[in-house]
C-alpha cells in the first residue's frame, strides 16, 4: 500500500489554462486535441514524487486474519498446481506503483504497458504474472521540422531527456539521440482511458502539437474492450507565417519489456493491407524459462 501527496493541492482538477495558453487551447479545440478539464495534470519537466509505503494498525490486522487466511491457502492451493495467483499480497511485486505513471495502453484484460508522463513506455505487464518496471527508451516518438528557406531547422525525441535509462552502459548509444526538449512548455493530461500529451511551441516556437492517447474502453462493448492496441493521433498546427514540413518518427524495439528484445530469433515484417494502410508486423519469440 502507499500513499503520497501525488496531486499536490485539493481542487478538483486544475483549469487547463494554467498549464495551457489560452490561444493554443482555442487552437485545439477541434478533433478533442484540446484535454479536457477534469484531467490530472503534469508538466514534462516535473519530477515524479516518491511514494511511501504505509502498515496497517494491529486493531486493522487482528480485523484482516480471516482475510489473510483465505487469501494464503489460496496462494498455496495455485503454487502446488505450478501456477502463481494474480493476487498475493505476501509476495513483494517488482513492478510497484509510481507517481512517474501515465495512462495505460491497452484494452480490458489484454495486459499492458503504462506510459509514463514524460513519454516513456514502462511497467510491461504482457505475460501474465511477469511486470517489468524500467523504460525501453528506445520506444519513442521523434519529430523532424524544416521551414521554406531552409534557415529554420528542428529535430527532437518527443521527450524530455532526463530520463533513468539514459546514459547508462546499456543503452545502445540511445543517449546519442536528439534529446533536445526541455519539456518547460509540454505538459501530460490523463483522463482515462485517454490521455493528451501537448508540447505549446516544443521544439520549433510556432508549431503546437497534440498528442491523444486512446485505449478501447467502450460502455457496453466488452469484446471490443479487450482488444490488446493503442491508438496515437498527432494534431498539428502551424502559428508561423512559413509553410513548415513535418515528418514523425516512431521507434520500437522488438520486445516484451526487460532485456527481452536481446533475446534473439525476433522477426520484423512490412506489410501493407487490403485498404492501403502500411507497418510492420514484430514476430516476438519469447523465451519459455523452466
Amino acid at each position: 500500500m502507499v500513499s503520497s501527496n501525488l496531486f499536490h493541492c485539493t481542487k478538483r482538477s486544475w483549469p487547463p489554462e494554467e498549464y495551457i495558453s489560452k490561444n493554443t487551447l482555442q487552437l485545439f479545440d477541434f478533433d478533442s486535441a484540446a484535454p479536457p478539464e477534469q484531467a490530472w495534470r503534469r508538466r514534462l519537466n516535473s519530477h515524479a514524487n516518491l511514494l511511501k509505503e504505509f502498515s496497517v494498525t494491529f486493531r486493522e490486522a487482528i480485523q484482516m486474519v480471516r482475510l489473510g487466511i483465505r487469501l494464503w491457502s489460496y496462494v498455496r492451493e495455485e503454487a502446488s498446481h505450478g501456477r502463481k495467483a494474480p493476487i498475493d499480497p505476501f509476495t513483494r511485486e517488482s513492478c510497484k506503483p509510481s507517481a512517474s505513471q501515465g495512462v495505460p495502453l491497452g484494452g480490458m484484460g489484454s495486459g499492458s504497458i503504462s506510459r509514463g508522463f514524460r513519454g516513456e513506455f514502462r511497467q510491461w505487464q504482457i505475460v501474465p504474472g511477469i511486470c517489468e518496471s524500467s523504460p525501453i527508451m528506445a520506444n519513442q516518438f521523434s519529430i523532424f521540422i524544416s521551414r521554406d528557406g531552409g534557415n529554420k531547422n528542428y529535430a527532437s525525441v518527443l521527450a524530455p531527456g532526463q530520463h533513468e535509462g539514459i546514459g547508462k552502459a546499456g543503452d545502445q548509444g540511445i543517449s546519442s539521440w536528439g534529446w533536445n526538449l526541455n519539456g518547460q512548455h509540454s505538459t501530460y493530461h490523463a483522463l482515462f482511458p485517454r490521455a493528451w500529451t501537448i508540447y505549446d511551441g516544443e521544439p520549433d516556437p510556432e508549431l503546437k502539437i497534440s498528442c491523444r492517447q486512446i485505449s478501447p474502453f467502450i460502455p457496453h462493448n466488452y469484446r471490443d474492450s479487450s482488444l490488446p492496441t493503442a491508438v496515437f493521433v498527432y494534431t498539428l498546427v502551424n502559428t508561423g507565417k512559413e509553410r513548415a514540413k513535418v515528418s514523425l518518427l516512431f521507434t520500437w524495439a522488438n520486445s516484451i519489456g526487460g532485456m527481452s528484445h536481446l533475446s534473439g530469433d525476433h522477426v520484423n515484417e512490412p506489410f501493407i493491407g487490403e485498404d492501403g494502410v502500411s507497418g510492420v508486423l514484430l514476430h516476438h519469440k519469447q523465451v519459455i524459462k523452466p
